[in-house]
């Protein structure tokens, strides 16, 4: 049956798995993607939305290196809203409300009009090595499938373990079973593992909800959209999503399962995410506080069912019952499911390159929650990079690996493999240190290019990306070389209850003021007929203002990359002696030779590596 010897193999086809196949497949390699059910591709397990703090940004960079998520949330979303607005650009960030039938569809029809892409439905139980090198899978029928490389992306079905109340079964998701054989082939070569443990809330009938009693939250007036591409549209109508809040009632009766709580009893050990806890551990954490945010949303366009996000819970059945029916609009509350916690195993991060290839099995992969992290964004990002990497491994080419002050990918990465996580990972804003130059409106500027010299950016992507650059630049030229008389602005200036001018000024000094937005810059004919003239477009607008009035923030976040960068270019001799280096603190010498940094810069991040450490080590280097 499969006498091919494919070039990579993905095992698992969630959000990593469907990233990794279609990056592979697109870059020339002939891919296989396993999966134990075709019908669950890219299945939304827990919320039915796609971006986020952070998150978002994560997805434009996805769509930008010519990846699917992007453009599979477009065409499947039901609301969009543009978060922070209110802040900088640095901290905009995109987020969609997607239908989840339709998602799963869109993307498994993506796959399979993708060329070199085959698919098999099985459970892959077992993993095929020759020395240090994999080569190929074996799945629970015994047949056994050769590859070049293989990409694990198992979410939470490696030895998954479901909580509710004082019930545990096995299982990778409610309905599905779990997968055995992988953790125990790898830990047999010598891989370390964990548990972690994650969850999910109710989902109940719509229908059986007073939304009235609740708060609407609509989208944005004027959506935007994730992909950069024109195949995709901004939505004409959206679904509201409402929001209600717990009570002091509400907590007390969650309290009386406590005893019965697999969190609270011991039976779950593994550590759960800290930024989206359970609401058990939330009125446990912050027992001051009388009442938490319930934001109710709609799983898509036709069904009625409704996800109850931040009511995560893993108490018996009848406490979730009476303590739901005690939350606003929710009285008469009819449960399609409860929620539950799942507890699977991961691996230590820090047993991989950046390339997510493992430091112990050559041409062997780890991408999603198996490195750790928690979200879909997040998954589909590191199955993105696992595809490239595994396409270029096989091409004998050199690796994909982006830097910290390149993309939020990069920063995910980074933080992985040389920090590890105890907890499941989570991105936010505030982990980038160069977040003025990693925003969501710039991620095509950023990383088109470089995915172009790969070959998986379409031509397409290309030239809307130059054409979108140089009309920037144009834009930002004009306002630098055209002077504005006062008696044309100073009415401008005077409603916006800033400094008039009394003689003639630059165009970019006075689009540069804070007080000032570029809705205010149209008012000028002299713009207005500049942009009707060049045909600027939104995109193009948002841009130039953004380089206009963060110019020098910008540029001084540059300059301390360029810093960073210096260290990135002093490499380290891989399997490097440190127990020579005698002037390493003894920490310092046990994390390097743990996790084995590829360069300076990457050594500095080590927690445990102090600055005294690092010019110990450029000393040595000859630096």
């Amino acid at each position: 049956m499969f006498d091919t010897v494919y070039d990579v193999i993905v095992v698992g086809g969630g959000h990593a798995g469907g990233e990794a196949a279609a990056a592979s497949a697109n870059m020339g390699a002939k891919t296989l993607l396993i999966t134990m059910n075709l019908q669950n591709i890219a299945q939304m397990s827990c919320n039915p939305a796609m971006g986020g703090i952070a998150k978002g940004q994560i997805v434009r960079e996805i769509d930008a290196l010519g990846g699917y998520s992007g453009i599979v949330t477009d065409k499947t979303a039901i609301q969009f809203k543009m978060l922070n607005k209110s802040k900088g650009p640095a901290m905009w960030s995109p987020r969609a409300q997607s239908d989840r039938m339709r998602f799963a569809e869109c993307w498994r029809t993506m796959l399979e009009q993708t060329e070199k892409v085959d698919f098999y439905q099985d459970t892959v139980n077992g993993l095929l090595f020759e020395g240090d090198k994999i080569i190929g899978v074996k799945t629970s029928l015994g047949i056994e499938i050769k590859s070049k490389t293989v990409i694990i992306t198992a979410g939470t079905f490696l030895n998954g373990l479901i909580h509710i109340g004082n019930k545990t079964f096995g299982g990778g998701r409610v309905g599905e079973r779990a997968a055995t054989g992988i953790t125990e082939d790898l830990v047999k070569v010598g891989f370390e593992a964990g548990r972690m443990k994650t969850g999910t809330p109710p989902r109940v009938d719509g229908r059986s909800l007073d939304f009235s009693k609740m708060i609407e939250q609509p989208g944005d007036e004027n959506p935007e959209k994730f992909s950069y591409l024109s195949i995709t549209k901004p939505l004409e109508k959206q679904r509201s999503c409402y929001m209600s809040y717990t009570s002091l009632e509400v907590h007390d009766l969650l309290r009386t399962g406590f005893d019965r709580s697999p969190m609270f009893n011991g039976r779950i050990k593994s550590i759960g995410p800290r930024y989206c806890p359970s609401i058990e551990d939330k009125i446990n954490r912050f027992s001051t506080k009388d009442r938490h945010q319930i934001f109710v949303e709609p799983e898509g366009w036709d069904t009625v069912e409704v996800y109850v996000n931040g009511f995560s819970t893993s108490l018996p059945e009848d406490v979730q019952d009476k303590a739901l029916r005690k939350v606003a609009g929710f009285e008469n509350v009819k449960f399609f499911r409860y929620g539950y916690a799942i507890e699977y195993d991961y691996f230590p991060p820090t047993q991989l390159t950046h390339t997510l290839e493992t430091k112990l099995i050559k041409n062997l992969y780890f991408a999603g929650q198996i490195n750790g992290t928690t979200g879909y964004e997040e998954a589909a990002a590191q199955g993105l990079m696992a595809g490239i990497n595994a396409a270029l491994n096989v091409q004998n080419r050199k690796p994909f690996i982006l830097k910290r002050n390149d993309a939020y990918i990069g920063v995910l990465i980074d933080d992985l493999i040389t920090k590890g996580t105890e907890e499941p990972y989570r991105m936010f804003t505030s982990r980038a240190e160069y977040r003025t130059l990693l925003r969501q409106d710039n991620a095509d500027l950023r990383l088109t290019p470089l995915s172009y010299e790969l070959g998986l950016a379409s031509k397409e992507r290309m030239d809307r990306v130059i054409e979108k650059q140089e009309k920037t630049d144009l834009f930002v030229k004009f306002l630098q070389e055209t002077s504005i008389k006062p008696e044309v602005i100073n009415p401008i200036l005077e409603e916006n209850n800033t400094a008039v001018i009394n003689q003639s000024m630059k165009l970019f000094k006075i689009a540069a003021r804070p007080q000032l937005n570029f809705n205010d810059i149209r008012k000028i004919p002299k713009v207005k007929t500049f942009i009707t003239k060049n045909n600027i477009d939104y995109e193009i607008i948002e841009q130039t203002e953004i380089h206009v009035k963060y110019a020098g923030y910008i540029e001084k976040e540059k300059n301390q990359a360029d810093k960073l960068n210096r260290l990135e270019n002093v490499l380290i001799p891989s399997n490097f002696d440190y127990s020579k280096v005698k002037s390493l603190s003894i920490e310092a010498r046990q994390k390097l030779t743990k996790i084995q940094p590829a360069t300076i810069s990457q050594a500095s991040r080590i927690s445990g590596v102090s600055p005294s450490d690092v010019s110990v080590l450029l000393v040595y280097m000859g630096r």
